[in-house]
């Protein structure tokens, strides 16, 4: 992901999370620990040709600090459900995450998707805990989940889902 990026994912994150969406200044930030060799975050964007320039149809993001990464955020526009666009999003933050030398990758889920959960279960993610009230408005508690990367994974060795 690139600052040019940040309108259309801001369409697509308020399309989708209407109710708690990131806004711009979110991303910027996120952005701006995304470069250099201090990086800590890894942002990418899934795009579809479409005429003369290419319609964004999934994010996702990761953070690293240490030997833990958190996956900030993925979403998938709707019409793409079911594609295999959301796991092709995460096998690129769980790479980043080998890139980074993480020994292990959280994440929150809202207890209420599912969906996501299925997906973040067939990648090994095991569910650790909750945290509750932690989705606004509407109290809704986030189901936290654990990958541990295997040790051969920091090597070099590509995690697959």
């Amino acid at each position: 992901m690139r600052w040019w990026d940040i309108d259309p994912v801001l369409e697509l994150e308020r399309n989708l999370f209407p109710e708690d969406a990131w806004s711009r200044g979110m991303f910027w930030s996120e952005l701006a620990h995304a470069r250099g060799p201090q990086a800590t975050r890894r942002y990418l964007v899934a795009e579809v040709p479409r005429e003369d320039a290419g319609r964004i149809v999934g994010y996702a993001g990761l953070a690293a600090s240490g030997e833990q990464a958190d996956v900030q955020t993925i979403a998938v526009a709707r019409d793409l459900w079911g594609t295999g666009l959301g796991g092709r999003l995460l096998t690129g933050l769980l790479r980043a995450a080998t890139a980074f030398e993480c020994a292990e990758v959280m994440l929150e889920c809202r207890v209420d998707n599912v969906r996501a959960q299925k997906l973040y279960e067939r990648f090994g993610f095991e569910p650790i805990g909750f945290r509750r009230g932690y989705y606004q408005p509407g109290n809704v508690d986030a189901l936290v989940m654990r990958l541990t990367v295997p040790e051969n994974s920091a090597q070099g060795t590509e995690i697959h889902g």
